[in-house]
């Protein structure tokens, strides 16, 4: 049988880029290579692509050449730049393993589009709307999902801090995990919450914060419809879920646990699953998502936000409550590509 020729990219100039290097690894683990030859492409913060052996850190991943993706589709594929020669690789596929800006906002999807290659995950619309939350509340709102009530800020727009009612979450509207996030319980606490916010992104959101526990739901799209992982419940014991921004994620978090599967009833856990679905479709996304939602007090719930590339690292919580449904990693790679692959031939 021939092996499908698969290009993981991996890396980013955002701030995820070690989450993104971490997920890639946990990717080269668990991918079958007598069904797969991968193509390791590794984006370096500065924005340099190189083909490596192996996925890693610098010059952990072995041998590592000068390569571009080429929005030619005759070449449909890399081309790899070596002592003043080139060469070029074909590839089948795609896997974006990028998470937070240039990974997960459509940009990425553009540069394949051009290139003509398939590739796995939301395209370019979804991409760019989950990426940007107010424009993911404004569609999810349309589809009757509730979500929190919300001001949006753009670039030195001041804000009267007397005038909202607290606590609120000021967050950068277009970026990855909670990098640049804030809780701000009082008017004093405003201009530094938006200064940390602003280094992340000119457009910045304020929330009303919502009183709930924080669930999430995996969604697999697959040709037949759409397949959910066990629900997750965040447990905290103080302050917010701040994922990726401890010293040493893998072993565990300073003020967080991950229950799953959720210590919920049976009916909230059928709500969050079809909420969750829901979302997904409104938003237009494909392949893989993770739907984070908050499960209110008299059983409702709001929608938080939407990650078209979760995290796939050993701690992620997509893969964890993929796990738990009965799909591990390798099977996740292999449904992901078939599901790609069979879209391309329709």
């Amino acid at each position: 049988m021939n092996r499908i020729d698969i290009g993981v990219v991996f890396g980013g100039v955002s701030e995820e880029h070690h989450v993104s290097v971490k997920s890639a690894r946990e990717v080269a683990r668990n991918l079958d290579t007598t069904k797969y030859r991968p193509f390791w492409i590794a984006i370096e913060d500065d924005g340099t692509w190189l083909l490596c052996d192996s996925p890693g850190e610098g010059r952990k991943n072995g041998r590592r050449r000068p390569v571009v993706l080429s929005p030619d589709r005759g070449v449909h594929g890399l081309i790899v730049l070596e002592q003043g020669r080139y060469e070029t690789i074909r590839l089948d596929v795609v896997l974006p393993v990028l998470h937070g800006k240039l990974g997960e906002d459509g940009a990425i999807q553009g540069l394949l589009e051009l290139s003509g290659i398939p590739y796995v995950g939301c395209d370019i619309p979804s991409s760019a709307i989950c990426m940007d939350k107010a424009l993911a509340y404004t569609v999810a709102r349309s589809a009757g999902i509730a979500t929190p009530d919300f001001r949006i800020v753009e670039g030195d727009e001041k804000i009267d801090p007397d005038r909202l009612s607290y606590p609120v979450f000021v967050k950068p509207a277009r970026s990855g995990s909670s990098f640049g996030v804030g809780k701000v319980a009082g008017a004093d606490e405003l201009p530094d919450a938006l200064e940390t916010a602003r280094r992340y992104d000119t457009k910045v959101l304020i929330e009303q914060a919502v009183v709930g526990r924080e669930v999430g739901c995996a969604i697999l799209g697959e040709r037949y419809g759409l397949v959910t992982g066990e629900v997750d419940h965040v447990a905290l014991t103080h302050g917010f879920f701040r994922i990726h921004q401890e010293d040493s994620p893998e072993t565990g978090s300073e003020n967080s646990a991950f229950i799953v599967p959720a210590d919920i009833p049976d009916t909230s856990r059928r709500l969050v699953r079809e909420t969750a679905k829901t979302v997904y479709r409104a938003l237009g996304c494909k392949g893989l998502a993770r739907v984070d939602l908050f499960l209110t007090d008299d059983g409702g719930v709001v929608l938080n936000e939407v990650n078209t590339l979760p995290g796939l690292t050993s701690y992620s919580r997509y893969p964890r409550m993929m796990a738990a449904a009965g799909i591990p990693m390798s099977d996740l790679i292999d449904r992901l590509v078939s599901m790609t692959l069979h879209g391309k031939k329709r």
